[in-house]
């Protein structure tokens, strides 16, 4: 009573799980984003498609036993891609069995005309998206065609795509085709994948920016998660060989060879910028 009295206490869902306190909402989720509306050299060659690899599951279970709904950040999956959309680049949109996206709509900026616009022009794609089999089955043989593989954060991408073979077995086509992989705060989750079956992490040795866990496990207080998470992921990162580029929720953006991260929901439109240039640069028009 005393939590909800202060605005701290999280916001329980009709299925059971919590959304961010009011106070959390009014702290972390602005109603309109950085977004810099870049006028990019458009890319014009063959290589112009990216991967898109979303969540389809909403709900996280915490340490205590409740769950978080969550599934990914609008924010952090829609400014890169507006980015990448400008630079001349395509999208196909997949879920691990081909469910629809689930977002974090409680996280949107609904004052962000530019953000809302992508929203509607992908909204079919990630109603109806491709199952990670499928894009396997369809487009292996086709790498000359993309750049790119992009993994947006959000809670949600912690649930299912770590455990996921598919999302290993793309990551892995990424790497040996020279594509890039690009993620940002919780998307890094996704690169546990590569160790399924007691094989070396793909990324041993990498920089990367990912959101830390000492935030993770100071939101509660404010009512952003309804406890603490199940595991700490900039620490299992670490203890796999990853070089953290960050120890605070802030705007840092890196690459490293091929792979390009970001830090937390305050560098996606750093790390789209920084994406979109990388991609012009050093990919053969």
């Amino acid at each position: 009573m005393i939590k909800k009295l202060l605005g701290i206490a999280p916001k329980q869902e009709s299925d059971g799980s919590y959304s961010p306190s009011k106070l959390a909402l009014k702290m972390g989720v602005p109603d309109k984003t950085d977004f810099e509306n870049i006028s990019y050299q458009k890319y014009k060659g063959k290589k112009n498609k990216i991967l898109v690899i979303c969540t389809e599951e909403k709900n996280l279970k915490m340490k205590n036993g409740k769950f978080f709904s969550t599934g990914n950040h609008p924010v952090e999956s829609l400014v890169p891609m507006l980015h990448l959309k400008s630079a001349g680049f395509e999208f196909e949109i997949a879920t691990p069995t081909g469910k629809p996206a689930v977002f974090e709509m409680w996280a949107f900026p609904e004052k962000d005309e530019q953000v809302k616009g992508i929203y509607q022009d992908y909204k079919a794609k990630f109603k109806k998206p491709l199952s990670l089999t499928d894009f396997i089955s369809r487009s292996f043989n086709q790498s000359e065609k993309y750049a790119a593989v992009f993994i947006p954060g959000g809670h949600g991408a912690m649930i299912g795509i770590p455990e996921d073979k598919n999302v290993d077995t793309i990551l892995r086509w990424a790497h040996e085709n020279e594509l890039f992989t690009i993620s940002l705060c919780h998307g890094p989750g996704a690169f546990l994948s590569t160790t399924l079956n007691n094989k070396k992490f793909l990324y041993e040795g990498y920089n990367i920016a990912v959101f830390p866990d000492s935030v993770d496990n100071q939101t509660p207080m404010i009512g952003y998660l309804p406890g603490k998470m199940p595991y700490g992921l900039s620490e299992k990162l670490k203890s796999l060989g990853a070089n953290l580029m960050n120890t605070k929720m802030d705007k840092t953006v890196c690459v490293d060879r091929k792979l390009i991260t970001g830090a937390s929901p305050l560098a996606s439109n750093e790390l789209g910028k920084l994406a979109a240039t990388e991609l012009l640069k050093r990919i053969d028009r």
